[in-house]
């Protein structure tokens, strides 16, 4: 029997944001079991912790979503931290902690925040710098993709393109959040147009936020993932620190933005990104947010065959 806790990453509060599901101690679990297991919980993501390889990193993690392994995700990463550090599987230091997970895309730095002894938020550093994809495909295939007119999508430099920090996404600026909420995907045309496309996962965004201090609202959609929609994605918010670095003009800044997402799904999100430029270029990027335990308890994973 293996034990588990849920956590809802991105939010303060239960029932809000992300969630997430944390096996403390994934040893002894096969690849194949860990993915059987992902699929039962049906999460967005499931987390299997395992020891480091390296001395002084904290812990080696399996990160699952319903169909596939990921190299590196954002809310896996900061929901772990969080349960560790709950749970006391992490010892916090005074009021900042850090630690250093490995994952698929190598070392991700995370910066525990503690108050009176307890983990209230988490910063994770982007484990890649952005990399930019090939052009995407044409507004009328991304808006028939979105079920927008392509009058909803922003166009030139302001418009779509692909950026990853380690998972591909395709960026999608819209004109305002009554197109958001207005956003469905259409699988076959997905399936003829993005599926085998750099990044065949869709996020969708407008400069026009609903919480006062946020930046935009987002929503994102990830059909080759298993996931129908996300409420709140790290890795997307660092590679959009990237798509909006670069076409922020200030050539030495610490960039700040913060994202809405998963409002639509009645699971508001909140994620705090920032980017360093220096001389004109990104150098690094951070995503962070609250997390709230939500329940534990233990699974009978079977052998098979």
């Amino acid at each position: 029997r293996y034990r588990f806790y849920t956590a809802d990453v991105f939010t303060d509060r239960a029932f809000g944001g992300n969630p997430l599901a944390v096996f403390p101690d994934g040893q002894g679990l096969s690849s194949e079991q860990m993915q059987r297991v992902a699929r039962e919980l049906n999460l967005s993501e499931t987390v299997f912790v395992c020891p480091a390889e390296r001395p002084r990193h904290t812990r080696r993690l399996r990160i699952f979503t319903p169909s596939a392994e990921l190299p590196f995700a954002g809310h896996p990463s900061i929901g772990t931290a969080h349960v560790l550090a709950s749970i006391g599987e992490i010892a916090l230091e005074r009021d900042v902690t850090n630690i250093v997970f490995e994952e698929g895309v190598g070392s991700v730095p995370v910066r525990i925040h503690a108050r009176d002894g307890r983990p209230i938020f988490a910063q994770l550093a982007a484990p890649r710098l952005p990399e930019f994809g090939p052009p995407p495909p044409s507004l009328e295939t991304i808006a028939a993709t979105v079920s927008l007119y392509p009058s909803d999508l922003l166009r030139a430099e302001a418009g779509p393109q692909a950026v990853s920090c380690g998972v591909p996404f395709l960026f999608v600026p819209v004109r305002d959040k009554e197109a958001i909420r207005r956003v469905r995907v259409n699988r076959e045309q997905w399936e003829r147009s993005l599926s085998s496309y750099w990044a065949p996962h869709l996020y969708v965004f407008a400069y026009d936020a609903e919480v006062n201090g946020s930046s935009l609202r987002a929503r994102m959609f990830a059909p080759a993932l298993g996931i129908e929609e996300d409420p709140a994605t790290g890795a997307a918010a660092t590679a959009l620190a990237g798509y909006l670095g670069v076409r922020d003009g200030r050539s030495d800044a610490t960039l700040r933005w913060r994202i809405e997402q998963g409002f639509e799904m009645g699971r508001p999100s909140i994620l705090h990104v920032e980017a360093d430029k220096r001389d004109g270029a990104i150098i690094s990027i951070r995503v962070g947010g609250a997390s709230v335990l939500v329940s534990e308890g233990t699974m009978e994973v079977p052998d098979i065959a």
